[in-house]
């Protein structure tokens, strides 16, 4: 039996500090290891040791297999901890870390290897009467072949990567016209994300739920499962909100997926925590869509209801040791929830968004945890994923668990950058997700309807005068007045809406803000750290907000408003010009269309970014004709970078 003394975190972010925390209070060092971007990252700095291994992307880093084992070795680590994404599933990196003689915490590379290569994963699953989602996954995988399977599948389907997973690689095709292209950008996108750029294809199985079983298993033949978790909740395949146990999972259906789940498990001997992955339909028939072989990142819900870390079952069995519990001790107690807090724009199809945290002060209590990777200062870079924290609640009911959510969302708000917890708060307050209703088509629906969280939502005047109050506050305007009354006009912009107003100050202080026609009395009753207590038409509230130069977020009427001085938009140009086709979030170069001299069509794809990962397509907004490419493939390029230029052709 081994003894983990020092640990080498091989990952980054919210994960590489989760691990840690574990590891400290288990009394083992650790190691962190870091890219150019991550020099002053959270994860470095509370490791007991770091090492740098490379430059901001990953492949230069956090993939590279070879740097990340010398770092072990250079250290005396004895173990590592590959965390999720990265090399967390990559078979190859698994027997380099047991051929350096280093414990790799994760299952056996044969367990890996078998599950990660997903057309054998099905067949497995079909030997062990695990049922499997129709589809095509082995044989003459060329294009032709799979576009004619494809037609016999028929659509909607899946494309998906067969080496990774985390909606990577994986595109809906709804019509046959659309999947040829599709099918590129997936293999492309399956390729830089994974290093194999071989996809399957699935039957998309329309208004199911995607219901997953943490399984665990030890060197000593023990497998077990921890009940399931829903991540119904999706965007662009990658999930948004998990909770335990899963609203729509009766206790018989429970049980029947936790019988196939460990029976998925047995059949590739599997060590260590995993996860599998089914597609349940209205009926409540279940589908295995695949195993991750690897924590996963919703693991906090089923650590809330069921009271073991499962870090430190990973580090206990890895070791050696055999599971701490069996199958009749494990209990689920009440009920958990986790929302992911993305770096994006839900309001703009969800773009990954970069910038510096202007303000981030996570506070746990005993229902709300708080997973993140991140300090105020931090810039969010565009060569990672965009999730950047996870807030969770457990409770002792669901309603509970959903309630403290929205409470902690609005109680520890992240500002400076664009980030979807507006976004959060709707989806967990609508009504498919108070009914426990979520299906996986359900935020694709939002998006095809023009649902009002994917909107931007004008400025009330209200909202407008919160943001005039602490402005004239930031400026440390003298508010006092022996006589009469004065007022003091300010200048504010908001997602490009100008609003010119007044304060009126009355006496010893500020009375009341005019916005138009708009009269807002308003009272100033305290003034604390980055913070107000303000007293609204009568009704009295606390403001949470920064001012990070000309700049002031808050939240207020359940939205987060960032406000600045109009004059500091000027020469950032119209994002909607058609004669330009400029970079909507920072990120590489990965394809380039068009030519000097070419003519395009509206809506035809002109270049390829991607940006944490994942892929944006660039269309034209008009037919025209290329006057330039600025650009060449390999580029990183910056928000707002005129990648394309474009002349219009004259209307008729």
């Amino acid at each position: 039996m081994s003894r983990i003394s020092k640990l080498l975190i091989a990952n980054r972010g919210e994960i590489a500090c989760r691990v840690m925390a574990t590891a400290h209070r288990m009394g083992i060092a650790t190691v962190a290891v870091y890219s150019d971007a991550d020099r002053s990252a959270l994860h470095v700095k509370q490791a007991d040791e770091a090492v740098h291994i490379g430059g901001s992307m990953a492949s230069q880093s956090y993939l590279n297999g070879e740097a990340i084992i010398a770092a072990a070795k250079a250290t005396g680590a004895d173990a590592i901890h590959p965390g999720y994404g990265f090399l967390s599933e990559n078979a190859a990196f698994a027997q380099a870390c047991s051929d350096a003689g280093l414990i790799f915490v994760g299952p056996p590379v044969k367990a890996i290897a078998a599950m990660g290569d997903k057309a054998q994963a099905k067949a497995l699953m079909r030997d062990a009467s695990v049922p499997v989602v129709p589809g095509l996954e082995s044989g003459d995988m060329s294009d032709d072949v799979l576009a004619k399977a494809a037609k016999d599948i028929g659509f909607p389907l899946l494309i998906k990567a067969a080496a990774g997973g985390g909606g990577r690689g994986m595109r809906r095709v709804d019509v046959e016209l659309d999947f040829a292209e599709s099918l590129q950008s997936a293999r492309r996108e399956a390729q830089n994300a994974f290093g194999d750029g071989a996809v399957l294809l699935e039957k998309l199985i329309t208004g199911g739920r995607h219901i997953e079983v943490q399984v665990f298993g030890d060197t000593h033949g023990n497998i077990i499962h921890l009940g399931e978790r829903d991540c119904s909740a999706q965007r662009r395949h990658q999930k948004v909100i998990e909770e335990a146990p899963s609203p729509f999972v009766s206790p018989d259906l429970r049980e029947r997926l936790g019988q196939s789940a460990v029976a998925a498990a047995r059949a590739v001997d599997y060590v260590g925590a995993g996860t599998v992955e089914f597609i349940v339909d209205q009926d409540g028939g279940y589908y295995f869509l695949e195993m991750n072989t690897r924590l996963q990142v919703e693991h906090p819900v089923t650590e809330c209801i069921t009271g073991h870390d499962l870090v430190e079952w990973q580090l206990s069995v890895a070791a050696g040791n055999p599971l701490p519990a069996s199958q009749d001790h494990i209990a689920l107690d009440g009920h958990a929830i986790e929302v992911r807090l993305y770096a994006e724009d839900p309001t703009n199809g969800f773009q990954p968004q970069t910038g510096r945290i202007a303000r981030w002060e996570p506070t746990e209590t005993p229902s709300v945890r708080i997973d993140a990777g991140i300090e105020e200062g931090d810039e969010v870079t565009p060569f990672y994923d965009p999730m950047v924290a996870k807030i969770i609640t457990h409770g002792k009911t669901r309603d509970q668990a959903i309630a403290a959510l929205v409470k902690a969302l609005d109680e520890n708000p992240l500002y400076g950058v664009t980030n979807n917890a507006d976004f959060l708060r709707s989806l967990l307050l609508s009504e498919p997700f108070l009914n426990g209703a979520v299906t996986t088509d359900l935020i694709d629906q939002w998006i095809e309807e023009g649902h009002p969280s994917l909107t931007k939502p004008e400025a009330s005047s209200r909202s407008i005068a919160v943001a005039a109050a602490i402005a004239l506050h930031k400026n440390g305007s003298d508010w006092f007045r022996s006589t009469g009354a004065a007022e003091y006009p300010l200048d504010l912009s908001c997602d490009g809406q100008d609003h010119t107003v007044r304060g009126v100050f009355e006496g010893s202080g500020l009375a009341a803000i005019q916005v138009g026609d708009d009269r807002i009395d308003i009272k100033m009753l305290g003034v604390g750290d980055r913070s107000v207590h303000l007293e609204l038409d009568g009704v009295t509230q606390t403001v949470r907000y920064c001012d990070p130069g000309n700049e002031i977020w808050f939240l207020h009427q359940g939205h987060t408003w960032r406000f600045e001085e109009p004059d500091l938009l000027a020469g950032s140009g119209d994002a909607s010009d058609p004669g330009r086709i400029a970079a909507p979030v920072a990120g590489l170069v990965r394809e380039i269309r068009v030519s000097k001299g070419d003519h395009v069509q509206k809506d035809q794809v002109v270049i390829v970014l991607e940006a944490m990962k994942m892929e944006n397509a660039l269309m034209a907004a008009t037919d025209a004709q290329v006057t330039g490419v600025n650009v060449s493939v390999g580029d990183q390029a910056s928000v707002g970078d005129v990648l394309v230029e474009l002349q219009p052709y004259a209307m008729e």
